[in-house]
């Protein structure tokens, strides 16, 4: 459903200002509180970050050094997702390609190795289920992978999500509820008439107040899909690409991260070093059909965590979801929808 055209005549309950999946799953979750909610979007529905994410749910693999505050958050949601996928397509009649396959993070020789042990290790340390494979195991669950692969970490509670499914799923969830999702930029917080508005435009923030306006930036990714029968079943990351696979034919893979404004040109250098690294742990993509390049802009916080809280005089805030956006929306949708009340 794309976003209709026209504004708002009369003061809803609440607006949600921005129709990414964050955007969309708290709109419905405020519906279904019984509150009159509308959403406006000044460009198509998750056409921004969403429509340039991966869809990796995997917050055992991209745990990170420092980043131990937001993985009890991050798990969270992860456990969340079968129920919140399951009630969305009966919600919906659409499946958002929501599955816990697993995830293989691979060295692809002895430079890499060091690397990916040492995440291994720092997955262990955490609590974390994960499993070191020798490079003979590797290549005995994913076949495809290059003979120089030298050892992989396989962490199994990881998943994946079709990003532009589930948004169609949210706006097919929302127009049974009798939400609408209207074309219209809002440039002054003072133009949305409504008891309560819901912010959630990734990284733009300029039409807030500046008194509540969150420290979010965009950080750009580019991305690369091709077409046909995926050469692997589960993610596979080394340490300068991963490589998602999706049931419905398409090979998703990622994804550069670029501090270069709201810039979303899409560049030959990128895609070449998004190919060329994903060529070298599975040969056989060469094989499947070149679809698109994309670039989105990751809406980034100074610490890395999102935002997701009251601004005052009715504004509730869900920003800066940077790399967990996709994640991060059943609980964060959840939470805004508490936040309103």
């Amino acid at each position: 459903m794309p976003a209709q055209g026209g504004g708002m005549s009369s003061k809803q309950d609440v607006i949600v200002v921005g129709a990414g999946v964050i955007g969309l799953a708290a709109a419905w979750r405020i519906a279904q509180r019984g509150l009159s909610v509308s959403v406006l979007e000044r460009g198509e529905p998750g056409g921004g970050a969403t429509f340039a994410s991966a869809g990796m749910l995997a917050p055992v693999t991209e745990s990170e050094f420092g980043d131990e505050p937001a993985l009890e958050e991050r798990l969270a949601a992860a456990a969340a997702w079968p129920a919140f996928a399951a009630e969305l397509t009966e919600a919906s009649g659409i499946d958002t390609g929501y599955r816990r396959n697993g995830c293989l993070s691979v060295a692809l020789g002895a430079d890499e190795i060091e690397e990916v042990r040492r995440h291994h290790d720092f997955r262990l340390e955490l609590g974390l289920a994960a499993e070191w494979l020798a490079p003979s195991a590797c290549r005995e669950l994913e076949p495809a992978l290059s003979t120089s692969v030298s050892g992989g970490s396989f962490t199994p509670d990881d998943g994946e999500v079709d990003p532009r499914a589930l948004t169609r799923a949210l706006l097919a969830a929302l127009e049974r509820a009798g939400v609408p999702v209207l074309r219209e930029e809002v440039t002054d917080l003072d133009q949305v008439p409504a008891r309560t508005v819901v912010a959630a435009t990734g990284a733009w923030a300029d039409w807030l107040p500046e008194a509540v306006r969150p420290p979010v930036r965009p950080v750009k990714g580019q991305i690369v899909r091709l077409r046909g029968e995926p050469v692997v079943e589960r993610s596979i990351r080394t340490p300068e690409v991963y490589v998602v696979p999706r049931r419905s034919g398409e090979t998703v893979i990622g994804a550069t991260v670029e501090e270069r404004g709201f810039d979303t040109t899409v560049t030959a250098g990128a895609v070449h070093e998004l190919l060329r690294e994903s060529y070298r742990a599975l040969p056989e993509l060469a094989e499947l059909e070149f679809a698109e390049a994309t670039a989105g802009l990751r809406p980034c916080t100074p610490d890395n965590l999102p935002i997701v809280e009251r601004g005052g005089n009715g504004l509730v805030i869900a920003m800066g979801h940077y790399r967990n956006g996709i994640l991060l929306t059943p609980t964060a949708a959840d939470r805004v929808a508490e936040l309103v009340g």
